[in-house]
């Protein structure tokens, strides 16, 4: 259950929508001081009876930032946190230990700065006040839906224009997803001028966030709209508390409004719309699909009309050049003359194949236009220039014959009508595959359901109704309830009912959880038998599952360094193939003018100019920027959408690329390699005392600190005290906590130390043989030895147990069996550490290491020309997570450490590490098929086309042909990516699996 709040709250970390941790640590101490928030306590979960107070809450709430010097581990930040919530007036506290600050949400009418500052140096640590009111966030990230590109050439223009305004921090487009992601300065910059440098760059832009902490709905307004209407509702709108912006779209009936959904939420909305207008007006959420969905859709049909228009034209076209000339009847009709020269079959062929190159081939003009008035090329000005020689000269033709009695052409309007046709067909089969890639995501968004039960309550607790609403209505605070077999329509958390949850489809643990009042639950995920009443406490962009897509979306965004190498190709491909083109056909021009080969070469339709001419526009044609550009984004979303399937949470392209190298994985102890949940297993006694009074002592000191193995013995010691309900510990005064080695404090007029052998030493008492005898005995059988000293007297010895998970020992067999070294790198004494290791398999152990030094061990690996991953769960781990080539953090882990890494393994299984190995190295070698694939179609392609095997065996590449060839290279490669969809992780994990079912 922790394990998934954990993974919850580190979540909403990556997405970096909110500053602070979820749910406050410490839910028994109180959040508000006395009467601050009286009214809002009898809230009956989603009424709006609390706003007025809420409202005066959020006005007298002030927000400190403090620098904290001295905070080493996850220890410290329990201390300073627990110091600072204890004080009065204090309504949360967040603690960032790598930057050494504190962040506190405070009442002034109760605590002061100077307070909070003098609280953190008594629990200490050495504190000061760095600035107040932290509200704004310094960058945003934008993200843009982008229509019209058609290859690298035209994201590197887009790309270039974005980072070239002032505030642009870095830009990211991503040709396989249509989309680009901004970071951006909100002060110098805001996100409508962003969309609009992408349209001064000749393409259409869609907002899809302003990445800004608000929530954004869209809503349909039934009813037509007139001028005074509009302003009513937007004036409306804006006037409730917590909307941030309204924009209308009267053609479309749209009403966009962007809000913070503390405050307010879409039923608000609806209620105002319709109260505006003499309530004639009718409002409703947007149909599903819009925004980027729609113009997909869009794009997909456009294309295919286009191709169907085109098949319109170009079958007569092509019937009456290639087959009908090859029927006699038929073909005396074609060849009657209309005017000089000019023949019927000709006139029919120009008048049909000119809507083809003009009309339906718009788009081909209008991109080649919007490259090249920004100095770039792509396929774009290839298709225009290719086809425009085709229909031009075939035009010539046809004025020749028409104005001359002796003329004697060919015209080649096939070869532009078809051509254009063959690319049409190649783009929307390309679209068609781009879309499949992305499927990863849509079943992520598809496991929301679409109704949620909404329970109205009375003022005495007492369910008075219940409605069915469309679950994009659901606002914070509302109770839904969630029957049997049903999926849990929002985050939030059980105030009602018992049941069991399967939330595989979020975490990947396969076995269902148990809930019951208090515990969380996750949107999305599955009810399996009992009824459940749930406060939804996170709605729309702030869920889980949003924030899983986000991420999953990022990192489909994010470019893998290999992608660098078709850049620099994409610059030069068209310049350098135009030139091809033109030298191929001035070649043979001119080795048919001096007669360098045979007449008899030359087809009879045509003469050795049109020969050449031909030859010119197969070159042209079939060179495919588009093939490069697609290879590695393609096979990264692909891989990315498998891996979150899979559970395992890649970080883009970047990461992908770095795990495939990796020969060396540095693994933590605690909560990797082992279950993080340490329990005691014995005590031993040096003092006649008894057992009970012992952990009274051990229990008062331990209950202050946040290190596992000290819960683990206040969670023992509670056994003594199960006739108490609340039993409450004696107070500890004096409390120090010494990072890695213990804690100090004084209870009940004795100084009590409980820590190890080195804190002992240190504080200069003597330990006794008997004691190290049984230290020694519990590291050989993988143990810590905990000692306890009443009064400058070793009294006792706890000894504690973390088991291994399970498969840790075939995990580290079958990485061996990959050629991938293990290294253990933990802080735990060398004794257990060595026996942990040897039980695992693993030879290489460094013990009682700093956070430091742990990430000085991956640096060293690294000097030694080794591709190093890490694989830690604790904020101690986090300084070697990103160090690592790759870090891979525990999905149970802390929300800093998942933070630090490139990939998060939700399910908290050792296996997935192998996954993430394998999947990445499968993933590479898609790549550099696709590569090979694409390069090689070029390199093979543009000299056949060139003509290279016509002067031995007659074999030429005709322009349709060739531009069949280009569109089918692009379609190919997509779907060499696509086949990545029927990964299958290594069968051995299979193996592990079911061993571990059989052994339970």
């Amino acid at each position: 259950m922790a394990s998934r709040v954990f993974f919850l709250s580190c979540l909403r970390a990556v997405g970096s929508y909110r500053s602070l941790s979820p749910r406050p640590r410490y839910p028994s101490m109180p959040k508000y001081p006395k009467g601050a928030k009286a009214s809002v306590a009898a809230d009956g979960g989603g009424d709006d009876s609390g706003a007025t107070p809420q409202e005066e809450e959020e006005q007298e709430k002030k927000v400190a930032l403090f620098s904290v010097l001295g905070m080493t581990c996850g220890a410290c930040a329990g201390s300073v946190e627990k110091a600072i919530k204890r004080l009065p007036g204090i309504h949360d506290a967040a603690v960032d230990v790598l930057n050494a600050r504190v962040q506190v949400i405070f009442y002034p009418a109760f605590v002061s700065e100077d307070t909070i500052r003098e609280t953190i140096d008594d629990a200490g640590f050495e504190a000061a006040l760095i600035k107040e009111e932290v509200k704004e966030k310094p960058t945003l990230i934008c993200r843009l839906h982008i229509k019209g590109m058609t290859c690298t050439s035209c994201s590197s223009t887009i790309e270039s224009a974005l980072q070239a305004v002032a505030g642009v921090r870095k830009a990211l487009v991503a040709l396989a997803t249509e989309e680009a992601e901004i970071c951006y300065d909100p002060k110098l910059v805001s996100a409508t001028q962003l969309t609009e440098v992408v349209k001064d760059t000749g393409f259409e832009s869609i907002l899809i966030t302003t990445g800004e902490d608000t929530n954004r709905v869209e809503l349909r307004v039934d009813e037509e709209v007139d001028g005074r209407s509009m302003s009513m509702v937007k004036n409306s709108l804006q006037a409730l508390p917590g909307v941030e912006d309204v924009n209308i779209d009267p053609a479309l009936h749209k009403v966009t409004v962007s809000y913070k959904s503390d405050q307010t939420g879409p039923r608000n909305f609806i209620e105002i719309i319709e109260s505006t207008g003499s309530g004639r007006l009718r409002a409703s959420l947007y149909p599903e699909g819009g925004g980027r969905e729609l113009h997909k859709h869009k794009e997909i049909k456009q294309y295919y009309r286009s191709f169907l228009w085109s098949l319109v034209f170009t079958i007569p076209v092509f019937l009456t050049s290639m087959v009908f000339m090859y029927i006699p009847g038929i073909k005396h009709g074609l060849d009657k003359k209309v005017v000089n020269m000019l023949s019927i079959g000709e006139l029919l062929r120009w008048i049909l194949s000119t809507p083809v190159q003009f009309i339906i081939g718009r788009r081909f003009y209008t991109g080649a236009y919007k490259a090249l008035r920004h100095g770039s090329a792509n396929m774009d000005v290839l298709v225009a220039l290719g086809t425009n020689a085709a229909y031009f000269y075939s035009f010539y033709s046809v004025l020749r014959a028409a104005t001359s009695q002796n003329f004697k052409g060919t015209d080649f309007f096939e070869t532009s009508s078809m051509l254009i046709s063959f690319i049409l067909l190649g783009k929307y089969l390309e679209i068609l595959a781009k879309g499949k890639t992305s499927e990863a995501i849509a079943k992520l968004m598809d496991l929301a359901p679409e109704i949620a039960t909404l329970l109205t309550y009375d003022n005495e607790g007492n369910v008075i109704n219940e409605k069915e609403i469309d679950s994009r209505l659901i606002q914070k605070n509302d109770v839904i309830k969630v029957m049997p077999g049903g999926k849990v329509a929002s985050d939030g958390f059980v105030i009602w009912g018992q049941s069991y949850v399967n939330e595989s489809m979020i975490t990947g643990e396969s076995r269902p959880v148990g809930k019951r009042k208090g515990d969380t639950v996750i949107g999305g995920t599955v009810n399996e038998n009992g009824v459940l009443h749930v406060q939804a406490t996170h709605v729309g962009s702030e869920s889980a599952l949003s924030q899983i897509v986000r991420l999953v979306e990022s990192a489909q965004m994010a470019k893998a360094p290999v992608q660098k190498f078709a850049d620099r190709i994409s610059k030069y491909f068209v310049p350098l193939v135009i030139v091809l083109a033109f030298f191929t056909w001035l070649a043979w021009f001119l080795a048919g003018k001096f007669s360098s080969y045979p007449k008899s070469w030359i087809p009879s339709s045509m003469d050795s100019f049109e020969l050449a001419l031909q030859f010119g526009i197969s070159v042209m044609v079939i060179a495919c920027p588009c093939a490069l550009g697609l290879a590695t984004p393609t096979a990264v979303m692909v891989g990315t959408g498998v891996g979150a399937s899979q559970g395992v949470l890649i970080k883009g392209g970047q990461a992908l690329e770095s795990a495939h190298k990796v020969d060396c994985i540095v693994f933590d102890k605690t909560g990797t390699l082992t279950t993080g949940k340490p329990v005691v297993v014995s005590t031993r006694l040096l003092k006649h005392m008894l057992l009970r009074d012992f952990y009274e002592y051990v229990a008062a000191a331990e209950v202050n600190s946040e290190h596992p193995l000290a819960k683990a013995i206040v969670r023992y010691a509670k056994k003594f005290r199960e006739e108490e309900e609340n039993h409450v510990w004696p107070e500890a005064q004096d409390f120090i906590s010494v990072t890695g080695h213990g804690v100090k404090a004084t209870v009940g007029n004795k100084e009590i130390i409980v820590g190890n052998k080195s804190l002992m030493l240190d504080s200069g008492i003597r330990v006794p043989v008997a004691a190290l005898e049984i230290l020694a005995e519990a590291e050989e059988m993988a143990q810590t030895g905990i000692m306890v000293s009443l009064d400058g007297e070793v009294v006792g010895i706890i000894t504690v147990s973390d088991p291994l998970k399970p498969n840790a020992q075939d995990v580290i067999s079958l990485l061996k069996s990959m050629e991938v070294k293990s290294i253990m790198v933990t802080g735990d004494n060398w004794g257990t550490a060595n026996a942990i290791a040897k039980e695992v398999g693993i030879d290489t152990v460094v013990a009682e290491a700093k956070p430091e030094q742990k990430a000085q061990k991956i640096k060293e690996l690294q000097t030694s020309g080794l591709t190093v991953a890490m694989v830690g769960d604790g904020i101690n781990d986090s300084p070697a997570l990103v160090s690592a080539d790759v870090g891979m953090a525990i999905g149970a882990g802390t929300d800093i450490a998942i933070e630090a890494a490139d990939i998060v393994l939700m399910k908290s299984n050792l296996e997935d590490v192998i996954t993430a190995i394998d999947l990445s190295r499968k993933t590479f070698s898609r790549i550099h098929m696709n590569y090979i694939w694409a390069l090689g179609y070029n390199i093979m392609g543009i000299p056949i086309a060139a003509g290279v095997l016509f002067p031995s065996s007659r074999f030429r590449l005709p322009p349709w042909i060739a531009g069949a060839a280009m569109a089918a290279s692009s379609v190919s490669v997509v779907c060499c990516s696509l086949l990545l969809k029927n990964y299958r992780r290594p069968k051995k994990l299979d193996t592990l699996q079911i061993r571990e079912i059989l052994v339970e």
